[in-house]
């Protein structure tokens, strides 16, 4: 089946991927190849063989995954306390894709659930200790590479208009007044004034992984960068219900500021997502609905 072929989104099926394996990396050409489901919206996704896995970028927002994770997944592997996909090579264009692609370790898991884990006070501090091992991460040149922009992510501000133009959208699903109060205390307090730090940038029940009912791996770095760590707390009103939300912020130390903007951080997130697919997959919306609404209550 071929994936893609609308503006801006090669098609993709599994015999190109077949085709661009073989020909630059025959040492796996004798590796079965399947197609993986269900893939997130930005690469498609193939295991290769029983330790794989080939991921190609559906769009070009997702075209410089490959060399970012390259450079930085095998380093900040080895420092944190859950597996991550650690690329094993990066793929050239080929046979009419145009973009670069990755071979990656193969990760066991199914998605993390908040029927599974939102109760759990001990995954939520696992999750705390994965974040700040993350942050204390130190490249040697930190200071330096926050400058990259590859490694730097938006500010919370670059996303008002949308935020102010979803909340007037779903007003009426949502407390509209409650929204606002929110999200002009996220934009009003004050900013980052440590260090800047590694954050995941991506932080949400999605890109988590879990194995015999426990916390596994974490996936998808796609928005790994270095700056202010609010972002990541998204996963406390992704995952977490009230007292593992409490037990997460305690173990990672999160000040009043910080946590105000990571609210906004998963208001604005969740809005994003609520507007753009919740009419179309009700999974999506059970899931915003939930993010919107913890993060209100804070």
């Amino acid at each position: 089946m071929v994936t893609g072929g609308a503006p801006g989104r090669p098609p993709i099926d599994t015999s190109l991927v077949r085709r661009l394996v073989d020909s630059q990396f025959p040492q796996w050409a004798e590796l079965p190849l399947e197609r993986f489901e269900p893939a997130g919206s930005d690469h498609v996704i193939h295991r290769l063989g029983a330790d794989l896995a080939v991921r190609l970028p559906r769009h070009a927002g997702a075209l410089g995954q490959a060399r970012k994770d390259f450079e930085w997944l095998p380093r900040l592997a080895p420092h944190l306390p859950l597996a991550v996909p650690v690329p094993v090579a990066v793929g050239e264009p080929g046979f009419g894709y145009p973009w670069a692609w990755a071979v990656t370790r193969w990760l066991d898991g199914e998605a993390a659930t908040v029927h599974a884990l939102g109760d759990s006070s001990e995954a939520a501090v696992e999750l705390a200790g994965f974040l700040s091992a993350l942050q204390g991460f130190a490249s040697g040149e930190t200071s330096s590479l926050g400058a990259r922009q590859d490694l730097t992510g938006l500010p919370l501000a670059a996303r008002d208009r949308a935020t102010r133009a979803a909340i007037a959208e779903v007003d009426g699903v949502f407390d509209a007044d409650a929204m606002t109060e929110l999200w002009n205390a996220a934009l009003s307090a004050p900013d980052w004034d440590r260090p800047p730090v590694w954050f995941h940038g991506d932080f949400h029940t999605g890109n988590l992984l879990t194995a015999d009912g426990r916390l596994h791996a974490v996936i998808d770095f796609g928005e790994l960068g270095i700056g202010d760590p609010a972002c990541d707390l998204t996963i406390a009103f992704t995952l977490m219900s009230a007292a593992p939300r409490a037990a997460f912020r305690a173990a990672l130390g999160v000040d009043d500021a910080t946590w105000t903007r990571g609210r906004g951080w998963a208001l604005a997130t969740g809005l994003n997502a609520y507007t753009a697919y919740a009419a179309d997959e009700p999974r999506v919306a059970a899931q915003t609905t939930r993010q919107i609404t913890q993060a209100l209550l804070g």
